[in-house]
């Protein structure tokens, strides 16, 4: 077992930190979303003993977020892998399991991250790129396994469902979420790719002729990846996403299987491992100038510091303002990722800081509000309708 003694005072601090880590999780993000997590988590927030093997043999930041670490368990088929460990009992041998292959944990969440691909996401993108002048060229910042540079490949069933600023995340609550079931079928809106294998439903008050168009034309993919993952033919990969799905999630685990499927027989688009900055301006290079170029990217950057993420702004304004003929940046971030992108106006409905919901915009224009899976797409107050409709 893998463990830093060399600072006793130092490794108590900071299983101090990874604790109130924990407990935050479990308070902030899993509770609601997932029972599985929000008890496991909120169990090792009160686990001194636990914490402290985690500060002293991982290093701070990313490697210390608690999805890495649930997900790596999960990935070694560690005990109760399919629900998660629950009540006292459960939590003892799941504690006891991984305390026993440490090491093999900690391989995994050295060399893995917890940057999902999640495809459902282009729901939102659709619209947007359906309306932009073809052909296209795009090209991912933050990609992991590619998924999401295949709108093209998957279909998709809009339902309408007027925005309720008094509960703007009943689509984010319910059981199922990412799927139109439940809404009037009479207003349902099938778009995308007929006969595809990934269906991906959103609630949504846009309008039809917004939604239901051609499909965007796409001649090149690439995307700039940490950690490029391969899910079609790797099976590890493959596995390693199944197990960032949170514990009981079957929908969103189904999704992941047939987007997969759905993208199998597809050339594979260009991914480059390395730092977006770093890698963006030769990659952008490649594309073809006879496409427009569109850079994009979903729930990619808030990893990165307020300075970075402004550095990528301005890196992404300077890339397209050099191209011949332009191009467009579509944004799909949380709302306090890209705070500069929005008015007060548009900010109002946000309860709070914790809001799951992304920001959509068009080369800076904020857009819609969406859910984190695209399970839902709801136009922002005085936002533009989507171009081309």
């Amino acid at each position: 077992m893998v463990v830093n003694t060399g600072n006793v005072e130092g490794a108590a601090g900071g299983a101090w930190a990874v604790a109130e880590r924990y407990r935050e999780f479990s308070w902030r993000e899993a509770r609601g979303r997932s029972e599985a997590h929000e008890e496991l988590s909120a169990r090792i927030g009160h686990d001194q003993e636990f914490c402290e093997l985690l500060a002293g043999s991982l290093p701070a930041g990313e490697k210390q977020q608690p999805a890495l670490l649930l997900a790596a368990v999960r990935h070694l088929d560690g005990p109760h892998a399919d629900l998660g460990p629950r009540g006292a009992a459960a939590y003892a041998r799941w504690r006891e399991w991984t305390v026993r292959h440490w090491d093999e944990v900690r391989a995994v969440v050295m060399r893995r991250t917890a940057r999902t691909d999640e495809p459902a996401r282009c729901t939102a993108l659709l619209p947007l790129l359906a309306g932009l002048p073809q052909p296209l060229a795009l090209l991912e910042a933050g990609s992991s396994a590619g998924l999401g540079l295949h709108p093209d490949r998957y279909r998709y069933r809009y339902a309408h469902a007027p925005y309720d600023a008094h509960a703007p995340y009943a689509d984010e609550a319910e059981e199922g979420a990412g799927r139109a079931d439940g809404a009037d079928p009479g207003a349902e809106i099938e778009a995308g790719a007929p006969g595809s294998p990934a269906v991906f439903g959103c609630r949504t008050d846009w309008a039809a002729h917004e939604l239901a168009g051609r499909l965007p034309r796409i001649v090149w993919r690439a995307g700039i990846a940490p950690d490029p993952l391969d899910p079609v033919a790797e099976p590890d990969d493959l596995r390693w996403l199944q197990a960032l799905v949170w514990p009981g999630d079957g929908e969103r685990a189904a999704r992941l299987s047939a987007a997969v499927e759905a993208v199998r027989a597809a050339p594979r688009p260009r991914i480059v491992r390395g730092d977006p900055l770093g890698e963006l301006p030769a990659l952008a290079a490649e594309a073809p100038p006879e496409a427009t170029l569109v850079i994009f990217h979903s729930a990619a950057l808030g990893g990165l510091p307020p300075a970075r993420r402004e550095e990528f702004a301005r890196l992404v304004r300077s890339l397209l303002d050099a191209r011949a003929g332009g191009g467009h940046w579509i944004s799909h971030e949380h709302h306090s990722v890209l705070p500069w992108l929005t008015t007060p106006a548009q900010r109002s409905p946000h309860p709070d800081p914790q809001s799951p919901l992304l920001t959509l915009a068009l080369d800076e224009r904020p857009v819609a509000l969406t859910g984190p899976y695209g399970q839902s797409l709801h136009r922002l107050p005085g936002a533009a309708h989507a171009p081309g409709s």
